[in-house]
């Protein structure tokens, strides 16, 4: 059994936390980065397959390949984001199992599955995202996750076919850093319990 999280780390985590879209001009280290990911890297997928891949976008030569990707209002957040995490599936995560997952022959399952691979790798991966959003906001970090930017050509640019990250695909963006809280607007409304879910 576990003790409850006291109110503060609550308020952190969910209560307090919200989407930013404003960024001070604040750093985020390489070392923090790596702090997030073996934090994130703990939470739990389907037979461990973990199929997030990341990566961090903080160098202007990086970031200048990713504006023509974005939509809309999108390109001023990247451009005044410290980092971008750009979070992706592998899709080849299943090669990674006998390593992951040793016990079972949980490769087998997915080898010439591609609506499993494809299935596993979105449920997984996405939840992984999430897991880095919590991560980062435990670690003093604000989060801006994103979904408007084209996909294809996000992958085209960053996951070419030859290189080591040529079966990644991309799911969404975050950015990350030291939000403005300044610039937030109101935050929006909730569904009740009631509207949401039921007890059955």
């Amino acid at each position: 059994m576990h003790t409850p999280l006291l109110a503060d780390a609550l308020n952190t985590l969910f209560r307090d936390a919200r989407t930013h879209r404003a960024w001070l001009d604040k750093p985020v280290s390489d070392d923090l980065l790596h702090e997030l990911y073996d934090l994130f890297k703990l939470g739990p997928t389907s037979a461990n397959c973990s199929p997030a891949r990341v990566i961090f976008v903080k160098s202007d030569e990086a970031r200048a390949r990713l504006l023509p990707t974005l939509a809309g209002t999108n390109t001023d957040k990247v451009k005044a984001a410290p980092v971008t995490a750009i979070i992706a599936n592998d899709m080849e995560f299943y090669e990674k199992l006998p390593e992951l997952c040793p016990g079972m022959d949980a490769r087998s399952w997915f080898v010439g599955n591609q609506p499993l691979i494809e299935e596993t790798a979105m449920r997984n991966g996405t939840l992984q995202g999430a897991y880095l959003m919590l991560a980062a906001r435990a670690l003093g970090l604000d989060c801006g996750p994103m979904s408007g930017f084209d996909k294809a050509k996000v992958d085209a640019e960053f996951f070419r076919e030859g290189t080591t990250e040529g079966k990644w695909r991309s799911n969404f963006l975050c950015n990350l850093g030291y939000g403005d809280a300044s610039k937030l607007h109101p935050r929006q409304p909730r569904l009740s319990f009631d509207e949401a879910c039921r007890l059955i």
